[in-house]
């Protein structure tokens, strides 16, 4: 693995080191594992009497393929996937003969029960109530299936409690009222599931016009952020995700942000309680709010942030120093005042604010190591951060008409960065470059740049390290995610 240098010694750095780069193996086989395994028992079923009968006899490896129409799940006899094991290698598979081509219509569609090793595909799902994976359930897949359901104040689509679930390939779109695309908690009230995959899913058109309750990913709640979660949030895409200025809400601790797209969006990615998160190589292009940090020991690298017309990254400051086990449930909804944070070869371009703090709560940021980033604007000063106690500057270079702020001088250069348009839009580094081997940070967590190059050992400043070659990874459209792409 060419990332297991990143965090060593921390839970976040074990999971990054034992997840592949861009996702399971079988990611682009989604229900389609009867195909590897001709033997295996595939069952065609019709109507919703026959699927039940179907699921109730699955045992490891059953493959069920429904046919494509339009289907109304009675209210009071909800597709049972109840005592269903399959297992890591043969799950049992639930699928539409098309992908999209079977319409779930009705109070609820699938309700999972003491299940595991089971993988839904394919669905259009058009319910009015929440599609949840319970905590006594695990290895759940959902996976190329259309979600877009009752547009109904305060309806959470889809909530993730099981361990071990996996969400890929999947379009959630369509909203316009109160209410999250995709929660992940856990039993209890502090509890979160464990090692939830998350990736290459499409979350468009939320367009609650509220102040908070709308994002597309809810990852904990406030009473949950001490918990460790381990979950991985990689390659997705967000466009025009309006319903709140938390696209990704990091409400857990030990968690993977990473490769992820948001575009003409309100939100951004904001940790907003909860410790040790690492946010790698995501793309924020064109919206309005940035990346957004409280809590502690988070590690932000790689990030491009560039069109935004509001600020691009934000070290907050917190009604607490730190949240605590066993404090109350009005404090722990209080900010978390970020503590050792890690903020390196980030590229902060023509944006309305560029790197700034906050004054407005009692307890500042402390020991934040803010190095080697390129920050160019024309508006404004390009660092505003207000109090802070033992931050560290190092290698940050600073261009254009904007002012330098209140960065200690030993702490940039200013210099012309030379980037150039490439055709996917992103500003990179030319070979002439002041920015080509100036980073300055020992040991830093990354060895690969945004683009999927490697760094090397004289690393280029900003998110992008210089290269002749094609990148490896570039911004997320919609045909690198959802229920069609490969």
């Amino acid at each position: 693995m060419q990332r297991r240098t990143f965090l060593t010694g921390t839970a976040a750095g074990a999971f990054v080191a034992a997840l592949p780069l861009s996702g399971p193996a079988h990611a682009n086989t989604v229900g389609d594992t009867s195909a590897h395994h001709p033997g295996r028992r595939t069952l065609d079923v019709g109507s919703l009497d026959e699927l039940q009968k179907a699921i109730d006899t699955a045992t490891p490896g059953t493959r069920i393929v429904v046919a494509d129409g339009e289907y109304t799940v009675p209210s009071a006899k909800p597709l049972s996937v109840r005592g269903r094991h399959g297992s890591r290698s043969e799950p049992v598979t639930i699928a539409a003969r098309s992908r999209g081509g079977v319409v779930l219509h009705g109070e609820h569609s699938f309700v999972f029960d003491d299940s595991s090793s089971i993988t839904v595909s394919g669905f259009s799902f058009r319910q009015s109530t929440t599609l949840e994976i319970p905590a006594n359930c695990s290895h759940i897949r959902l996976s190329r299936n259309d979600f877009r359901l009752a547009d109904i104040e305060g309806l959470h689509w889809v909530m993730v409690r099981g361990d071990d679930t996996e969400i890929d390939h999947n379009h959630f779109h369509g909203k316009t009222t109160l209410g999250i695309y995709l929660g992940i908690e856990g039993a209890g009230s502090e509890a979160m599931a464990q090692r939830v995959h998350v990736h290459r899913n499409h979350f468009s058109d939320h367009t609650f016009a509220g102040a908070n309750g709308g994002e597309p990913i809810r990852l904990g709640v406030s009473g949950r952020a001490l918990t460790s979660a381990h979950a991985v949030v990689e390659y997705n895409l967000f466009e025009r995700a309006d319903g709140d200025p938390e696209a990704i809400s990091v409400k857990s601790s030990d968690n993977i942000i990473r490769h992820n797209t948001i575009r003409n969006s309100l939100g951004g990615i904001v940790l907003r309680h909860g410790n040790g998160t690492l946010v790698d190589g995501n793309y924020l292009i064109g919206g309005k709010e940035g990346l957004r940090i409280y809590g502690n020991d988070h590690v932000v690298v790689n990030n491009y942030l560039a069109g935004l017309s509001g600020r691009a990254m934000v070290i907050g400051s917190g009604t607490a120093r730190d949240h605590v086990p066993g404090e109350s449930s009005s404090d722990r909804r209080g900010n978390d005042a970020p503590d050792r944070v890690l903020i390196a070869h980030n590229t902060l371009l023509g944006n309305a604010g560029t790197l700034s703090g906050e004054s407005h709560r009692p307890h500042e940021p402390r020991d934040v190591t803010i190095a080697d980033n390129l920050l160019v604007g024309d508006a404004g000063d390009l660092v505003e951060m207000a109090n802070m106690v033992r931050f560290t500057w190092q290698g940050n270079i600073l261009f254009g008409a904007a002012g330098d702020g209140d960065i200690p001088a030993g702490g940039f250069q200013r210099a012309d960065p030379r980037l150039v348009r490439g055709a996917d839009g992103v500003y990179r580094l030319s070979r002439t470059s002041r920015a080509i081997g100036a980073a300055t940070l020992r040991q830093p967590p990354v060895t690969h740049d945004i683009d999927g190059d490697p760094r090397g050992r004289l690393r280029d400043v900003g998110a992008d390290e210089y290269a002749t070659r094609a990148p490896r990874r570039r911004p997320l459209t919609p045909a690198d995610v959802g229920p069609h792409a490969r």
